[in-house]
């Protein structure tokens, strides 16, 4: 009891005066200017809980990775999100908000957990279909499940966007990525010389090299969506899917659905002549232990 009396005292007395929002605030403005954004403009809000009316339609660009798995009561939630889509999950009302704060053109580029690809909810659904019929989706990113070790091991996606309001969706781009250039264990060791890591190296990648680091080939692809990429075979790291058949599927957005294995053709030999050799065998060994049996007579 002293113990837990104590450790609260010295919680007490740690966060005394400690304006914790406050410092999250300036963590994040340092952050930004420190990659370069001279003049951020962070703000304290409860961006799920409050309506958007003076942001909507304000952005040209969303870059983001909300919280993935978290839940809100109906009345604790922004009705003109529920507005979007009816739902409690915290994953699929952040892509509500950014499709409401985005302008008509603006594109996004969102992290998402794989469950918001395939979710079977009438919610899940709904969203996924607004994506690709009401908006023009540009391309699903599969991530491998390690890239937020050792904070989360969730496998996650990225999904690219822009709102149009009118469709445009005609194929969409899929990009499995098997590495990042750091190890997918809680140690995220770099697997890469410093000139050889990141989307855009220094030194140019060997075949060895990119199953290490697949950034630049997902840069270079990505360029080339509307082409060559089109063309791909779905055996391929990376392919595009015509919308047609997204639809047919549901709008199921998880890469697994649409990419094709191709498995090595073994030659089996038949049944019957891996038997005729067994009794061959199996007579070669009786022949022996009967030779054996007239040595020791």
């Amino acid at each position: 009891m002293r113990d837990a009396k104590a450790k609260k005292h010295f919680h007490e007395r740690m966060f005394h005066g400690f304006d914790f929002d406050n410092t999250m605030l300036r963590i994040g403005s340092m952050n930004m200017l420190l990659h370069g954004v001279e003049n951020p403009d962070v703000r304290y809000r409860d961006s799920l809980g409050q309506e958007h009316g003076g942001e909507e339609e304000k952005y040209t660009l969303v870059l983001a990775n909300p919280p993935f798995a978290g839940s809100l009561d109906y009345e604790n939630c922004a009705k003109d999100l529920q507005q979007i889509v009816k739902t409690k999950k915290t994953e699929l009302l952040f892509l509500a908000l950014f499709l409401r704060l985005l302008k008509p053109g603006g594109r996004a580029a969102i992290i998402v957990p794989d469950g918001v690809l395939f979710g079977s909810s009438k919610a899940h659904k709904e969203l996924r279909k607004i994506l690709v019929e009401d908006q023009k989706l540009d391309a699903v990113v599969s991530l491998p499940g390690g890239v937020f070790k050792p904070y989360a091991g969730v496998s996650t996606a990225i999904l690219f966007f822009t709102k149009t309001n009118s469709g445009g969706t005609d194929h969409v781009w899929f990009y499995d990525v098997d590495a990042d250039g750091w190890s997918l264990d809680d140690k995220r060791t770099q697997l890469l010389s410093d000139d050889k890591v990141g989307p855009a190296p220094a030194t140019a990648l060997t075949a060895a090299e990119h199953e290490k680091n697949n950034l630049p080939d997902i840069a270079a692809r990505w360029k080339q969506r509307d082409g060559a990429e089109r063309q791909r075979a779905r055996t391929e790291q990376s392919f595009c899917v015509p919308k047609a058949d997204i639809a047919a599927q549901g709008y199921d957005l998880s890469l697994n659905r649409y990419k094709e294995v191709v498995h090595d053709v073994i030659d089996h030999r038949p049944p019957g002549d891996i038997l005729k050799e067994l009794a061959k065998i199996e007579e070669e060994i009786q022949k022996g232990m009967k030779e054996l049996g007239g040595l020791v007579t």
